[in-house]
């Protein structure tokens, strides 16, 4: 069904660009049919992890304590349910006694209390948190994102900084999340002409850090690679034609009953096919997912 809200993508941010290397057909649903999905309490809890460890630095440093930061998350809760009530169906089958939301808000108090072993809050000063950064890249494409962390020492050096509340992957595994960071540092480059000095990932669910010192030549083939993908998002948009690809992912994924993967049917195109012109594309460059994304081969 054609619907006035559908609009072709003007932007991309990492979480899309990862959702078309994922599966082009996901990035459509998302950011073009803009299917709903239901709360999860792990992308919920992280949400609360996030606002913790954000508006703990609003607390002068002698008070930037665990157990501080382990009572904050019981608010942080009550502040993000206010905002969006919808999460309480997340705990709608609970006990009378909350046993399941009490269960939830101890792991997430327990991720707060981990950050402790790998930084410490008291003897950092962050210039930026939660800070959205948004740029043009000369060719024309808009890049954008929200980075957790921004740290600027005493001699101009930038580090970028974001927390994840899973795991961290094997090292065969890691460009993913990489790929976001380095995403981050060419936006950053690009708005205030300085290549970040570390870029460094903290895995609250198994205690780790993972850090990557870019260059400029990492940061321009990162550029060379959204334009890739920006130019098979373009084709697919143009076509109409989003190929499902299936990974071990979509056991995660709440579109299944319209995958054709599942035996689905995905809603009617809600744009109109018309002919798009060309995006810039460095010669040579390959794209995961895109194979399958344009036949022949931002959103929110």
């Amino acid at each position: 069904m054609r619907t006035s809200a559908a609009s072709p993508p003007t932007s991309l941010s990492p979480s899309r660009a990862s959702d078309f290397m994922q599966c082009p057909l996901l990035y459509r649903f998302r950011v073009i049919d803009k299917l709903p999905e239901k709360p999860s309490p792990a992308a919920t809890r992280g949400t609360v992890v996030h606002a913790v460890l954000e508006r703990l630095f609003d607390r002068p440093a002698g008070e930037r304590s665990a157990p501080r930061a382990r009572s904050m998350v019981a608010g942080e809760w009550e502040r993000l349910l206010a905002k969006r009530p919808e999460l309480a169906e997340l705990f709608a089958g609970d006990t009378e006694d909350g046993t399941e939301l009490a269960q939830w808000l101890a792991e997430a108090e327990s991720l707060v209390e981990r950050w402790f072993t790998l930084e410490d809050p008291a003897r950092l000063e962050p210039a930026e948190r939660e800070l959205f950064v948004e740029a043009r890249l000369e060719s024309g494409l808009r890049v954008r994102g929200i980075i957790d962390r921004i740290d600027v020492a005493p001699s101009g050096e930038v580090r970028i900084v974001d927390y994840k509340t899973g795991k961290a992957p094997p090292p065969e595994f890691a460009d993913g999340p990489l790929f976001q960071m380095k995403f981050y540092a060419l936006v950053l480059w690009r708005l205030r002409g300085v290549v970040p000095r570390r870029l460094q990932l903290v895995f609250l669910g198994s205690g780790d850090l993972l850090t990557y010192d870019p260059d400029e030549g990492d940061l321009r083939a990162v550029e060379r690679k959204l334009l890739a993908l920006w130019d098979a998002i373009g084709r697919a948009t143009e076509s109409g034609d989003w190929r499902p690809k299936r990974s071990k992912l979509c056991g995660w994924c709440d579109h299944q009953a319209h995958c054709p993967e599942f035996g689905g049917t995905p809603p009617p195109y809600p744009l109109t096919i018309q002919p798009r012109l060309p995006e810039p594309r460095a010669s040579g460059e390959s794209v995961p997912g895109e194979q399958g994304a344009a036949g022949s081969g931002e959103g929110p």
